[in-house]
């Protein structure tokens, strides 16, 4: 892989968080209206029409057996888990401890990626994701109290997602992208199903109705981006720019709610800004040495 192949992956993961993050809030702002898997049903539903036309548009469909693969099945069902581990938990504990809890993925995504892919990870690169995450705990705070039980699911949910992003790596070339991520889509949905057994359906408002279509298109551009980064960039380059998640909420809490933040926070926030420098202008420097890269 070259700085351009990398450069564009980069990208992609810090689109992809925005899109995660921006999906997040518009189903926090439904959730005072609905049970959770009515949620994951209404969002599902619009975002398997919107990945559907992708998926035909591009061509996708003239490959649908290459979707068949043991790497998409285990990347889907790694999704599905990771959400299931993931919410419950986050109903169960501090929004700091489980967010401090997720960004550990760096870390085990890039540990994974050394240990079963036999992907080249230097000092420079461990030194750089350990920084940074330095910086993520400067700006969640988590608390010691707040570790239970439900810790250990978090960890699960984190877990399965480094799975999910190890077997991206597996995946064939001739795979659609937006196959692959709808599959994915159609696997939470279902869960979604699962869970509204027992809760029952609500009426919902036409503003939820906007709230949830808009997560659609943003879970959309969350999925396609992440399986890019993935698929084009390498794992230990990427996974410092997943720590843009954080940044991303940070100015969201700022424009929506009017949270500033205070001193440990602008700090993280510095050291993570610069992680992420440091990594983009050695790779860039990197790519013009022909030199093993470390």
């Amino acid at each position: 892989m070259d700085f351009r192949d990398n450069g564009r992956a980069i990208a992609a993961m810090t689109l992809s968080t925005a899109g995660f993050i921006l999906n997040d809030s518009l189903v926090k702002l439904s959730a005072d209206d609905l049970p959770f898997g009515q949620i994951l049903i209404v969002r599902g539903g619009f975002s398997i029409i919107l990945m559907l036309a992708a998926f035909i548009a591009t061509g996708g469909h003239r490959h649908i057996r290459s979707l068949l693969h043991p790497a998409v099945a285990i990347r889907t069902l790694a999704e599905t888990m990771a959400t299931l581990f993931y919410l419950t938990a986050l109903f169960h504990m501090p929004i700091g401890n489980s967010t401090a809890i997720l960004q550990a993925m760096p870390l085990l995504v890039t540990a994974g990626a050394a240990i079963f892919l036999k992907a080249p990870v230097g000092w420079r690169r461990w030194t750089a994701i350990g920084i940074g995450f330095i910086g993520v705990l400067l700006i969640v705070k988590p608390g010691l109290a707040g570790f239970n039980i439900w810790s250990l699911s978090a960890l699960a949910g984190v877990i399965c997602m480094a799975l999910r992003d190890l077997a991206t790596q597996r995946v064939p070339w001739e795979a659609s992208t937006f196959g692959v991520a709808l599959a994915s889509i159609i696997a939470v949905t279902i869960l979604g199903i699962g869970f509204n057994v027992d809760e029952g359906w609500h009426p919902m408002e036409p503003k939820v109705y906007v709230y949830l279509a808009g997560a659609a298109a943003l879970i959309v551009v969350g999925y396609v981006t992440l399986i890019m980064a993935m698929r084009i960039g390498e794992i230990s380059v990427v996974a410092p720019f997943r720590y843009a998640a954080v940044l991303w909420a940070l100015l969201l809490g700022y424009l929506i709610w009017g949270d500033l933040p205070d001193l440990l926070t602008v700090i993280g926030i510095l050291i993570i800004i610069s992680t992420g420098i440091y990594t983009f202008v050695r790779e860039q420097r990197l790519s013009r040495m022909p030199v093993t890269r470390n």
